[in-house]
């Protein structure tokens, strides 16, 4: 089973504890690099924990929280070998997936249901991307910039 590591700011903490328990509930095994309280706390330390979890192999995938998801998508993409994708329904995390190969899941707790983003977290990690030559020349020129 694949190994997801996961954190959160202070604003997505109470969604990230749901998604744990579902992942567990589902077998993954999870590493949670916090936060683990509603102290106020700044994103881009928890986004580039998960971001190095997954770049360095340790994970396979990752997922970042905070409350909309744009700050701690930011910070995750800033680590090398991280394609962090803001996904606000179960499409873009299919087609994040098969297009773009993004190992980072970005979620903002204020912006998807808890329901709505169980399903965003289980299309993201049971989708495979596609290995279509163009899409893997695109991801080429990410990595290249």
């Amino acid at each position: 089973m694949k190994k997801i590591a996961i954190g959160c700011d202070h604003g997505g903490l109470d969604l990230k504890n749901a998604v744990i328990a579902h992942l567990e509930e589902k077998g993954y095994e999870v590493k949670d690099f916090g936060t683990y309280t509603k102290e106020s706390c700044d994103y881009p330390e928890f986004a580039h924990a998960v971001g190095k979890s997954v770049a360095s192999g340790e994970s396979d995938q990752g997922i970042v929280i905070c409350t909309t998801g744009i700050g701690i998508s930011i910070a995750a993409n800033k680590v090398e070998g991280i394609r962090a994708a803001l996904c606000t329904n179960s499409l873009m995390a299919k087609m994040t997936r098969l297009h773009n190969d993004a190992n980072v899941l970005a979620l903002g707790a204020a912006i998807v249901g808890e329901g709505l983003a169980m399903d965003i977290v289980d299309t993201f990690l049971t989708t495979d991307f596609s290995g279509e030559e163009r899409h893997m020349r695109r991801i080429r020129k990410i990595e290249e910039v």
